[in-house]
């Protein structure tokens, strides 16, 4: 439906008298910038084309980053890559952290993985032997062990009853593992998964080191403390965390002995690179810390773990140790840290130099020097090819997936953790931002050199701000995107400025002269400031139509947009030629809807008249074409569903002239008359009539054509009450007996409405009703209900019968 002249302004397409400024209101405002440039290019604020393009451009790119889709992280993580290959971490001497392997060697000496529960023990028991901190599995234990005494006697055949009644009396290997783990402070793996795990998990395993989520309502550091200050916001925290359905945990046994449990399972970016680890997770609706931060917890005597919260997230987690400060590790809102990386270390050699690996059959059979495993972090992993526990990471295509956790073990403990704050982002959208708006304005006037070394100043100074802050500082600022925007602007703006200086002579003479003389066109093209915005004040007649129930007859056209254009054609042209033939000028089209006025830019005495004729005129022409797509519809076997219009007609005393901005306008009509004709045409539907007109028009109207009053209304927008009127017919109509019979009762009815005579209103709409072939039924029984409405709610007892619209 039409909402107001102004509302739903369409670029007409050089229909109607309207169509010529459209075409050139474009090149008008170019020949302004021309003019402008030759002097100073105007004001900064002179929001030419090129200054919107350059607008639409940076909003998009800003809207683009704060979205954040793949395409733009990608250019942030392949950044933060290239900074951790060109300066990965530095290591200390000596590794507070060992990786027992379980390599190729171990394989072949010991056997293939998993192993027997009692060598995984004889492995925890060496540990301990060495004086190590804590043992971490990178790995779980989810099924009874096959070797077990219990299980093997059901795989033996036709051995003495006696002698397996006797191995069925041995500890299962369960047992000696969780014996041996009750000596040695372990570390269990566990992994998150959104499948159904085979067997549940025991109560133990939903056990978890993390007490509390914190927010700090103070602006001191951050102290770990329970009470005080700090505040328990669980439920917020959580909205942000990463989260499993399901745990896939160790059998019982393992779960009970164990110091600890943690989640093991290593989270790849998009791209299939691990840059970020969450050190907390949400697994079956229990909050769980990652391996590294659990081992660290143990090894440490750690109390418990506690994350504290910002409006934006998580902030960090804090591993509290009884008489330190403890662990305050920053994270990212979903609780994630950026892995700063070593060198890759070396694996699977000989002589187990690497700084972080041994291989498990050395521990085992004590063939690592004392000093090499004493008061260490012991983690358990593997880097066989055949058991798949292979990553990709910044400074490694193929890095073993325990590596990541030492690594995070290491940064912890170094305190080399890597920030990206919020205000990281904040500060990356500012920078491009102002540069943009800098860019927007100097480039049309300083010109693309100038503009090009500015360019070069501010990625230049990203770049090298973003390596300083990674360096020195470890926190991380994307140079990426806001260089990449940056200079895209650029680009769109230079080519913007040189395709118009370049294009704006021949577009000013090409276009001009197929209107104007071509004295007046070196006029306008010399001095573009002689066409202003302006009008004249006019009695005029509005018409709007609006074809109904569009949307259904859109849907029979979803698989043939195509059909649905030739459909909508084949309908505004008959209307169009009704409008047109009675002197009437389109204004625009907008969409299936159509705007006409009478009376400019050539006067027109019937102004009323003639609209109304066009009105009916154009309802004949739709009942032909309703006649010709039924018979195609038939033939065709397809579903039929008529066109119907609505129209609404009012007169009154306007604004025409070129309507807009200067950069854009068109030639056509602004007043109050124009908003209500709008809003008649909406009535239509709700008075159950085809056309609905103002009072005015019904004055100089009525004694050519047969109309009946509606109401007196308040249109939707007006507090001021207006009588409306439908048009029914032409003069023939009017003269007969039928129509007088008619407007007879029609007079009595609302007469009795308004006098609230409620059961003798409702006696005369029956008695009218069928008259005319019921032109008029659908408003009776509209009429009804609201009567119905008024006998339970009744209106004043002053009430003047004026009816306020909800609608439009």
């Amino acid at each position: 439906m039409v909402d107001a002249t102004l509302e739903r302004r369409d670029a007409s397409n050089g229909t109607g008298s309207g169509g010529l400024f459209a075409r050139l209101r474009g090149v008008f405002s170019r020949g302004s910038d021309k003019k402008k440039s030759k002097k100073s290019r105007g004001p900064w604020w002179k929001l030419t084309r090129v200054t919107l393009l350059g607008l639409a451009v940076l909003a998009s790119m800003v809207t683009l980053r704060v979205l954040d889709p793949e395409p733009v992280e990608a250019l942030r993580l392949k950044t933060f890559d290239a900074f951790n290959r060109i300066k990965p971490r530095v290591p200390a001497e000596q590794s507070p952290v060992v990786i027992i392997d379980i390599d190729e060697r171990t394989l072949n000496e010991l056997g293939l993985w998993p192993w027997p529960r009692t060598l995984v023990a004889d492995l925890i028991a060496a540990t301990r032997d060495y004086g190590m901190a804590v043992i971490g599995f990178d790995a779980v234990f989810s099924e009874v062990d096959k070797t077990s005494p219990s299980a093997l006697v059901k795989t033996m055949r036709g051995a003495d009853p006696e002698l397996l009644s006797r191995i069925e009396t041995l500890p299962n290997n369960e047992t000696i593992m969780a014996d041996t783990m009750r000596t040695m402070r372990t570390v269990v793996g566990q992994a998150g998964t959104r499948n159904k795990p085979l067997s549940t998990p025991p109560p133990e395993a939903q056990q978890t080191s993390v007490k509390a989520f914190l927010k700090d309502k103070t602006a001191r550091h951050f102290q770990p403390q329970l009470d005080g200050e700090i505040i328990s916001d669980e439920a917020f925290a959580r909205s942000f965390m990463l989260n499993f359905s399901e745990l896939i945990s160790n059998v019982p046994e393992l779960e009970a002995a164990a110091s600890g449990r943690a989640f093991f399972s290593v989270d790849e970016e998009f791209d299939g690179i691990v840059r970020r680890v969450p050190v907390m997770k949400i697994i079956q609706d229990v909050v769980k810390p990652t391996l590294a931060l659990e081992m660290l917890r143990v090894g440490f005597n750690g109390n418990s773990i506690l994350a504290r919260v910002d409006p934006g997230g998580l902030k960090d987690v804090v591993l509290q140790v009884k008489g330190t400060p403890g662990f305050a590790i920053p994270t990212d809102e979903k609780g994630r840290v950026w892995v700063y990386f070593a060198e890759e270390d070396r694996f699977n050699t000989e002589d187990n130099a690497g700084r972080l690996y041994v291989s498990a059959t050395d521990v085992i059979n004590k063939r690592v020097p004392p000093e090499r495993l004493a008061g260490r972090l012991a983690l358990v992993g593997t880097s066989a090819v055949g058991l798949l526990d292979i990553r990709s990471t910044p400074i490694s295509p193929r890095l073993p997936g325990v590596e990541v956790h030492a690594n995070l073990i290491e940064t912890i403990i170094q305190g080399s953790i890597l920030k990206h704050p919020v205000q990281m982002h904040i500060f990356e959208i500012l920078v491009f931002a102002i540069a943009g708006l800098i860019l927007i304005v100097s480039v049309p006037r300083l010109g693309p050199f100038v503009s090009l070394a500015f360019v070069a100043v501010v990625c230049g100074g990203l770049v090298w701000t973003s390596w300083h802050l990674f360096s020195e500082e470890l926190t991380f600022l994307d140079p990426a995107y806001p260089s990449a925007a940056t200079i895209l602007l650029y680009a769109v703006l230079a080519f913007s400025n040189y395709a118009r200086d370049a294009q704006e002579k021949k577009q000013v003479r090409g276009a001009f002269a197929q209107y104007l003389s071509p004295d007046l066109v070196e006029q306008l093209a010399e001095n573009p400031d002689q066409l202003v915005l302006g009008g004249e004040t006019k009695k005029m007649t509005m018409l709007f139509c609006d074809v109904r129930g569009f949307t259904s007859i859109s849907e029979l056209y979803k698989a043939d947009p195509q059909g649905l254009t030739i459909l909508i054609n084949r309908l505004l042209t008959p209307l169009t030629d009704s409008i047109l033939k009675k002197g009437g000028t389109i204004d625009k089209y907008m969409g299936d809807c159509i705007m006409a006025f009478w009376n400019a830019p050539l006067d027109v005495p019937q102004q009323e008249i003639d609209s109304c004729e066009s009105a009916l005129d154009m309802y004949d022409q739709l009942d032909a074409l309703n006649t010709v797509r039924k018979k195609e519809a038939e033939e065709s076997g397809m579903k039929y569903l008529p066109l119907n219009i609505g129209i609404g007609i009012n007169t009154g005393d306007v604004v025409v002239g070129n309507m807009g901005s200067e950069q854009r306008f068109d030639y056509s009509v602004l007043g109050d008359a124009v908003n209500l004709a709008a809003r008649l045409e909406g009535q239509s539907k709700s008075y159950g009539v085809k056309t609905v007109i103002g009072d005015t028009t019904n004055e100089y109207a009525k004694e050519q054509f047969a109309t009946l009053e509606l109401d007196l209304i308040a249109v939707k927008g007006k507090s001021e009450a207006v009588r409306i009127f439908t048009l029914l017919g032409r003069k023939d109509m009017l003269d007969s007996e039928e129509f007088k019979t008619l407007r007879h009762y029609h007079v009595d009815f609302l007469k009795a409405y308004r006098s609230q005579e409620w059961e003798h209103a409702e006696e005369i709409a029956e008695t009218a009703k069928g008259h005319l072939n019921g032109l008029m039924d659908e408003f009776y029984s509209i009429y009804r209900d609201r009567i119905t409405e008024f006998r339970e709610n009744p209106p004043p007892a002053d009430w003047d019968g004026v009816y306020v619209a909800t609608t439009k």
